[in-house]
């Protein structure tokens, strides 16, 4: 019931702009074990290159364990404690065969308070650290990332967001005060399946605006819409069909208004869980 993670500040008008939007052929398969392994299975399609990987997660007591093997022959592996100690989660990961991917998060959980500390596991470490202040419909933050071996930040960042049952809205300063983005997201109907968006970014190095509105419209229970269009003219959409319970068919595609001698892109995305 606090404020949440700095990095879900804007987050949901992000999700509308972004998420499931793809323009490459993507075929998942989901399914759980009899022992509690839930295991998936992906091959991704794009261009003429085509990869894969397999991945297992596996639940005990407080203890979440996350592996994934590609065909670049990586492994990543992620171990997640909840409450180790009161309103605390620790998130250990690491890549073989990169020995110096190793990194460890802290996560604390208030009713008015959340932060998160992660550190690099190698000898010259960068150290990341995020606040976030507030109530869930009132909520400030600030992030920043130090290089040890740089003696330099690698980043900071600060967000302010204002949540209600209708509506969010965000104010992001990132890239090091490089770049601010105000979003407004406003739910119309109460399972929020149909929703309108408006996100607004500048940047004052490049002097650039980028203006994207769009939004997602439940056409039945089982199948929804999505789209959006920046003042840049790309115009893009998708549809989300659920085939069967937590199995979904998304069709996307994008094109520019401004250059229609261009080709357009699509993709097809298959998501099963018998």
């Amino acid at each position: 019931m606090g404020p949440g993670l700095f990095s879900e500040i804007g987050k949901t008008a992000k999700d509308l702009l972004t998420r499931d939007y793809s323009y490459d052929q993507k075929f998942t398969v989901s399914t759980l074990s009899d022992s509690g392994v839930a295991l998936s299975s992906t091959a991704v399609k794009k261009g003429g290159l085509s990869t894969g990987d397999v991945a297992a997660q596996y639940k005990y007591k407080n203890t979440i364990i996350d592996v994934k093997v590609d065909t670049e022959s990586n492994i990543l592996t992620t171990l997640t404690f909840l409450e180790i100690m009161p309103a605390t989660k620790a998130i250990a990961s690491f890549k073989l065969p990169n020995y110096n991917s190793g990194k460890l998060e802290m996560q604390y959980f208030h009713d008015h308070a959340t932060v998160t500390s992660a550190v690099g596991l190698s000898q010259s470490p960068v150290v990341d650290v995020t606040a976030t202040v507030g109530s869930p419909t009132f909520a400030f933050g600030a992030e920043a990332g130090y290089d040890t071996s740089a003696g330099a930040l690698t980043k900071y960042n600060a967000g302010i967001s204002l949540t209600n049952s209708d509506y969010k809205a965000s104010i992001i300063l990132s890239d090091k005060g490089d770049t601010i983005t105000a979003s407004y997201v406003h739910h119309l109907d109460a399972l929020k399946r149909t929703s309108g968006v408006a996100e607004v970014c500048r940047k004052f190095s490049t002097n650039e605006n980028t203006i994207t509105v769009g939004g997602s419209y439940a056409v039945d229970p089982l199948t929804s819409v999505k789209y959006r269009l920046n003042n840049h003219g790309k115009l893009a959409a998708l549809m989300q069909h659920e085939l069967k319970l937590k199995s979904f068919l998304t069709l996307s595609g994008e094109f520019d208004t401004k250059a229609l001698d261009k080709a357009p892109r699509f993709g097809l995305s298959l998501a099963l869980k018998p």
